[in-house]
């Protein structure tokens, strides 16, 4: 072969390697995005499928009441392009780190993403009949003579368990991503239409599974269930701890133990995340069962685009299987 040839040969087969590291440098690199549990992540995971994987900062089984940034985890939010959580009276962990470490990064406080609904914390263990019958209060402003800190703190955010908020997350991060990299703005909102898609469906089958047992009282370990009693009509009469890192009081479990006979509570719930013996003190002689309720996703769900889905059908199934037992 003539030297020429193998010449225009050789500039040929070079030509699609170009074309293609081009192409790259043109789109850049997707966002670095960080996502402070595993619902939030699991819900950012499916809008960036196909695109990159998120980073999560509480690992499956670990509480973000109790949680402590390592310094690996610091680096991690250093080199964060967008940051996703609750908020500070959920992630206490988080307050500081973000201030200091986080400072060139977006951050989103899914509360304050359009179409996102917040409910008021409850106050004390035991709670009125029909007590899921709250207001809703959208999460896009603080009044002017109440601080941002004295606001955040009368919110529930345990916000992720209706999935209707799970539905409005995604999509408003997919606006997010969508602003951050606008080259593939296409991608993020359509994984964020089809994640809304399945939300649905999976919303359709938890009531129609939890229909039957809707009228069926039940305490829990601490008070995290609010959005998805209301969403589903469930009869919750009461929790043991206020928050998970404070034990309760003689006086609460006595007032739980009460409220279990007088309104024949069928189950009463741990939760993975902490060690709870209270739990069978509190049954003891009231005839309630026992089981294990999951607000946040430990093993075995595992963190990717479908673990939040996976969260919600699984609590559904926990709840459905305890209170479906006999009762009296």
């Amino acid at each position: 072969m003539p030297p020429s040839t193998r010449h225009l040969l050789r500039t040929l087969a070079t030509v699609p390697l170009a074309a293609c590291v081009a192409t790259a440098a043109l789109a850049g690199e997707p966002p670095k995005v960080v996502a402070s549990i595993l619902p939030l992540h699991a819900l950012a995971a499916a809008v960036m499928e196909g695109v990159a994987r998120p980073q999560l900062l509480v690992p499956p089984g670990g509480s973000p009441h109790t949680f402590q940034l390592k310094p690996s985890e610091a680096k991690t939010l250093q080199d964060a392009d967008v940051v996703v959580w609750v908020g500070e009276s959920l992630e206490t962990f988080l307050v500081k780190p973000l201030r200091t470490l986080a400072k060139r990064a977006t951050i989103v406080e899914v509360g304050e993403l359009p179409g996102v609904e917040v409910l008021p914390t409850r106050e004390g263990g035991v709670w009125a009949e029909h007590g899921h019958d709250h207001g809703h209060a959208h999460g896009h402003g603080h009044g002017k003579s109440e601080g941002k800190a004295a606001a955040d703190r009368r919110i529930d955010r345990h916000l992720w368990l209706d999935p209707m908020n799970g539905k409005a997350i995604v999509l408003g991060l997919a606006d997010v991503l969508a602003r951050k990299d606008p080259q593939r703005a296409e991608r993020y909102r359509a994984n964020a239409a089809r994640e809304a898609a399945r939300i649905e469906a999976l919303d359709g089958e938890l009531r129609a599974r939890l229909a039957p047992v809707a009228d069926r009282p039940f305490v829990v370990f601490h008070d995290a269930y609010q959005y998805f009693e209301r969403r589903y009509g469930l009869s919750a009469a009461g929790s043991i701890t206020v928050s998970p890192e404070r034990p309760p009081s003689a006086k609460r479990l006595a007032a739980l133990r009460k409220t279990i006979r007088e309104r024949g509570a069928v189950c009463v719930f741990a939760e993975p995340q902490f060690r709870a013996p209270i739990v069978a003190s509190v049954v003891e002689g009231t005839g309630a069962r026992t089981a294990t309720l999951d607000p946040v996703g430990a093993p075995p769900i595992e963190p990717g685009p479908g673990a939040y889905r996976a969260l919600l059908d699984k609590l559904g199934r926990d709840l459905a299987a305890c209170l479906a037992g006999p009762t009296g």
